[in-house]
This record gives C-alpha cells, sequence and structure tokens, in this order.
C-alpha cells in the first residue's frame, strides 16, 4: 500500500495534465454534439419532407460508422483534401459529430413529447415556426432531455479515451505511456479509473437529481 502511495504521487501529475485534455475534448464535443443534434432534431420536426429525409441520412450514417473509424478519416484522411486539423480537434469535431445523431434523438423526442396543442395555439396567436419553437417548445422540452441528456454527457466523458487513437494525450493515453515505461500496469490503471470515477460521479449524481425531480413533478 505504501509503495502504491508513493508510485500516485509521482504518476498523479502527468495523469492530471491527461484529464485537463479529456475534460477539454468532452466540453468541446458536447457542445458541438449539442449543436448539431439539435439542428437534426428540427429538421426532422420542421414537417418539411426533403429536411427530414436529408436528416434522416445523415443521423443513419453517422450511427452506422463505428467513433473511431470517425477520429481516423477526420485526422489522417481529411489532410488529404488539404483540411489539416489538430489532434485535439480532430476529436473534437469527431466525437462531436458522432454523438449529434444520438443528441438528435433526445432532443427530437423531447419536442415530440409536447402537446401539439400548444403549437396550434401559439400558431393561432400569429407566431411562426421558429418563435413557436423557440418559446413554447423548447423551454418545455429542454425540461424532458435533461435527464438523457445528462446521461450523453457520462458516456461522451468515457468515450474521450477514444482521442488516444490519434495522439490527443488525454488520460488513457498517458496512463498507457506511464505504463509501458515503468510496467507499474495495476498502479497506473488503477489511478486511470478512479480519475475516470472522480470525474464521472458528480454527472452520475446530477443525473440521478434531474431524473428524481422529473418523476417528482409528473
Amino acid at each position: 500500500m505504501q509503495r502504491f502511495i508513493q508510485d500516485s504521487i509521482e504518476f498523479l501529475p502527468i495523469l492530471l495534465e491527461g484529464v485537463k485534455y479529456t475534460l477539454l475534448v468532452t466540453a468541446g464535443s458536447l457542445v458541438l454534439s449539442t449543436i448539431l443534434g439539435l439542428v437534426w432534431a428540427l429538421m426532422r420536426v420542421s414537417g418539411v419532407k426533403v429536411l427530414d429525409r436529408i436528416s434522416r441520412t445523415v443521423i443513419n450514417v453517422i450511427r452506422g460508422i463505428p467513433i473511431i473509424v470517425q477520429l481516423f478519416y477526420i485526422y489522417f484522411v481529411l489532410p488529404d483534401f488539404g483540411i489539416a486539423l489538430s489532434a485535439l480537434s480532430a476529436a473534437i469535431i469527431g466525437l462531436g459529430i458522432a454523438y449529434s445523431a444520438y443528441q438528435s434523438e433526445n432532443f427530437r423526442a423531447g419536442i415530440e413529447a409536447i402537446d401539439h396543442g400548444q403549437v396550434e395555439a401559439a400558431q393561432s396567436l400569429g407566431m411562426g415556426w421558429f418563435m413557436t419553437m423557440r418559446r413554447v417548445i423548447l423551454p418545455q422540452a429542454v425540461k424532458i432531455v435533461l435527464p438523457p441528456y445528462g446521461n450523453i454527457m457520462i458516456m461522451m466523458l468515457k468515450d474521450s479515451s477514444q482521442a488516444s487513437t490519434i495522439t490527443v494525450a488525454e488520460l488513457a493515453l498517458q496512463g498507457k505511456l506511464i505504463a509501458s515505461a515503468t510496467f507499474k500496469n495495476s498502479t497506473v490503471f488503477t489511478l486511470v479509473a478512479l480519475l475516470y470515477l472522480v470525474m464521472s460521479i458528480p454527472l452520475i449524481l446530477l443525473v440521478g437529481r434531474l431524473e428524481k425531480n422529473m418523476g417528482t413533478r409528473r
């Protein structure tokens, strides 16, 4: 145990540097996936067939390609077309695009859960489609989508480890590098697991609180 503590003191500063990149990738891809997911969802519920079909196609393509392949394509293939991105930017864009498909279904379910009568009432007051969405539907849908949105945040935090495949020095990669240099696999990966757990627990508690609040309101 004493040896574990000594090694932890030595390895933690390096691993915490990886935590910084893990949080950057998670936060950046969360913002991007939220924006894109909302766009796909609004296209689905717009009532315009062309937009609905485009959104469905994009979502199916994204969901049908593994995240790691999307990361490889963005980081290794796009430079062939003159688009060279840093590993961090590629990771954020790749994960953001990948998770936008899941965000879209979450948002769409929240929007469609709102009584259609409210849409008709808003339109009878002279509100256009965008104003109805902004002032009537989306504020209510947000309350519905928050619990599953929290679960997506947890999944993204864990999947940020895939950024290591394109050389982003996040937590998982830092752990691999330390383990390969020191051969102290059990100590290193125990610390890595604990750090992921420490980052996940606040989100898990938040999701539980949101689900409880939603259940109480119902």
